[in-house]
């Protein structure tokens, strides 16, 4: 494939060009190492490298066009320089055209928030998936196009393979996307220059502050994805979240809301839950889903509120609700022949953390106690640190810290961190185990008939991150493997 440069670069608003825009290029390219004849480079400031001062390499490597910010100081005359104000935006912009501009053959809906992007993502995708649609869906646990399902490397991914998998989706027939929106995507310009049919708001609760620093400058890394969208688009938000009409505020879609609090365009409540269901009365009919928790009550009704606005048919979106089944790692429960339920959960923010404990807690009514194990990665917020403890010995009978994707950082500091959070009385009933897999062994060993072990954290993750390389380790499996030996030790 080769397009020409000027046919790349019309939209994105050049200040200046210098040499021949009517060069073919036959690639983009972001990564110096991914340069070869013919290819356009976009040399932008990245959040580690500057990759302007690759410019050189490029050229040597064959690039047949520069955009950068910055003109070089010697021009290379074979070579054709576009200088912009915002190269990164430029990279999005040019991306989305190399592909044939994806999203526009797409009915693309974004879901952006702190808890709840993935489930309701793919939720949408399950639920139109049922409904003989072709879609496609981008995630935190993987990537699907068309049926075909690959592991996802990044919540949103980078500019170019974002715009290609896209392309793949219309290219194998899809008429719908669905793709978690991250604050980073937002503010690295990720989602530039798509046309997204809609958009939805989950919640916003403390996170990610590793990388804004403030609450604020988190909040509004997902005000920009909002602000973004088209007359043409809806703006679903949750109007039960103290940030939900905030997010909406300065859209020009048409605006939605959906509660169970407050008055909304779709609103539900629940009639009866239990570990595996919960009977809800959504848009006026009783529905039974398998899901638990009043968190999951909201992404389902999100789920009602977006299917609605997409167009599709309202007692068949019901029907589907009944027939979704939770996503992988997110409230997936065990039971152990022994009389106890495990729990694993990606809850690894402290809300998601409070938000499945109650769920739990609502559930069992006073019979049997929660032990959690929970613990947090290391190289992000570490203010949440002693919060995380704290909520989960409020919440919980009794507590294991343990470690979580320590990455560069010492487990036992981070745990350290933890027990921080916690008073006396808190700590009395806590155990510290650095070792996760022992620490989730003593809790299941602690648990009688009637007890749920929540193993909080990883998910859906199948591996420990510790010094910079990945070990497999995948907590459904633990919990499969200690019902396992519990199975052989009866008989």
């Amino acid at each position: 494939m080769s397009k020409k440069l000027s046919e790349l670069i019309q939209s994105i608003k050049p200040l200046a060009i210098e040499g021949n825009d009517q060069v073919d290029i036959t690639s983009i390219a972001a990564d110096s190492r991914k340069v070869t004849a013919g290819t356009l480079f976009v040399a932008v400031h990245g959040v580690n490298v500057d990759s302007h001062k690759f410019i050189d390499d490029c050229i040597a490597s064959g690039a047949a066009a520069i955009v950068c910010q910055e003109m070089p100081a010697t021009l290379v005359p074979t070579v054709t320089y576009v200088k912009v104000a915002d190269s990164t935006t430029a990279l999005a912009l040019i991306a989305h055209e190399w592909y044939g501009r994806p999203s526009e053959h797409l009915k693309l809906v974004g879901v952006t928030g702190t808890n709840g992007k993935t489930t309701t993502a793919t939720l949408l995708y399950e639920l139109v998936t049922m409904m003989g649609h072709k879609a496609g869906l981008l995630s935190t646990v993987q990537n699907i196009i068309a049926g075909e399902r690959h592991p996802a490397l990044q919540t949103t991914p980078d500019h170019l393979s974002l715009n290609q998998m896209l392309a793949q989706m219309v290219n194998a027939g899809c008429e719908y996307a669905f793709m978690e929106v991250s604050s980073h995507a937002c503010v690295q310009q990720r989602i530039v220059g798509l046309h997204f049919a809609g958009g939805v708001f989950t919640n916003l609760t403390r996170d990610h502050l590793d990388y804004h620093k403030t609450f604020e400058n988190y909040l509004h890394a997902k005000q920009i994805f909002f602000d973004s969208l088209d007359s043409d688009a809806f703006a679903l938000t949750n109007a039960d979240d103290r940030n939900g009409e905030v997010m909406i505020q300065n859209t020009r879609a048409r605006r939605r809301t959906y509660a169970m609090r407050t008055a909304a365009d779709y609103t539900a409540r629940i009639l009866e839950e239990r570990l595996d269901a919960t009977s809800l009365l959504i848009g006026g009919k009783h529905v039974e889903v398998m899901f638990v928790g009043r968190y999951n009550a909201y992404n389902l009704l999100a789920v009602y509120g977006t299917a609605l606005e997409l167009g599709l048919d309202k007692n068949d979106t019901l029907l589907k609700l009944s027939m979704l089944v939770p996503v992988a790692g997110r409230f997936e429960t065990f039971s152990s022949t022994m009389g106890y339920t495990a729990v694993v959960d990606y809850a690894h923010t402290p809300d998601a953390l409070v938000n499945v404990l109650q769920a739990i807690r609502e559930v069992m009514r006073g019979r049997g106690n929660i032990i959690t194990v929970v613990g947090c990665g290391g190289n992000r917020d570490a203010g949440k640190r002693p919060i995380m403890a704290r909520e989960a010995a409020t919440a919980s009978d009794r507590l294991i810290l343990t470690s979580d994707n320590p990455r560069d950082e010492d487990p036992d500091e981070i745990l350290r961190q933890m027990e921080a959070g916690l008073d006396d009385k808190q700590h009395s009933r806590t155990l510290t185990i650095t070792d996760r897999r022992q620490a989730i062994r003593t809790a299941c060993q602690f648990a009688h008939p009637g007890d749920v072990v929540l193993i909080a954290g990883k998910g859906h993750e199948d591996y420990q991150e510790i010094k910079g390389v990945k070990h497999h380790f995948d907590d459904r499996e633990e919990v499969r493997n200690i019902f396992t030996a519990e199975d052989a030790s009866i008989h």
